[in-house]
């Protein structure tokens, strides 16, 4: 019965994209709702963003990813199992909220698969976050981002991770063949 209601629902073959864009962009509250749920119930994904550019791009359907965000400017790129979102406490001494506030993410960001970024933070123009990284303070401008906190200046002759210029699934499957080939001769010879 389930799958004959969402069949016959406008939404049931859409791709991650296209709920994508109405999860973030419709100005129907009611489709929003919808297309919300099913990018969490086939992607395990949330996204919530008070002001997100339309060329942001999500890696491999944002698979794992809560993106809540107080805003994610052009050329964003997000890979999957990231989260992005508050890192609020409550000071019972004080009684009051302290932390309160949600991520800012930069002109051309890229956030690595597992990356946490949490807080009223900004993560600056053409950083990179790297994978697993853990980061509740802001980065700056043209930085590498990694481990718990750390940054570097990133070396603006390289791209990090992606690129409008992707290496194409030939490639890389050529080059995990070889590499492949060389751990099995190696352990062979110690055989």
């Amino acid at each position: 019965m389930i799958k004959k209601i969402e069949s016959a629902d406008k939404f049931a073959d859409m791709t991650f994209e296209e709920l994508s864009r109405i999860n973030c962009f419709s100005e129907n509250l009611t489709d929003r709702a919808r297309a919300a749920d099913l990018l969490e119930r086939r992607y395990c994904c949330e996204i919530r963003c008070a002001d997100m550019d339309k060329s942001t791009f999500f890696a491999h359907h944002a698979r794992g990813c809560t993106i809540i965000a107080a805003k994610i400017c052009k050329n964003v790129v997000i890979y999957q199992n990231v989260t992005i979102g508050s890192n609020m406490r409550y000071n019972k001494i004080q009684s009051k909220w302290e932390n309160v506030g949600i991520p800012i993410l930069a002109e051309n960001v890229i956030v690595a698969d597992g990356a946490k970024i949490l807080g009223s933070i900004t993560i600056g123009e053409n950083t990179v976050v790297g994978a697993g990284a853990i980061v509740t303070k802001s980065i700056p401008a043209n930085s590498i981002a990694y481990g718990v906190n750390k940054y570097k200046p990133k070396n603006s002759d390289y791209d990090f991770i992606f690129s409008p210029n992707m290496i194409s699934d030939i490639e890389i499957t050529r080059a995990d063949a070889e590499h492949v080939a060389e751990f099995n001769k190696s352990r062979e010879s110690r055989s």
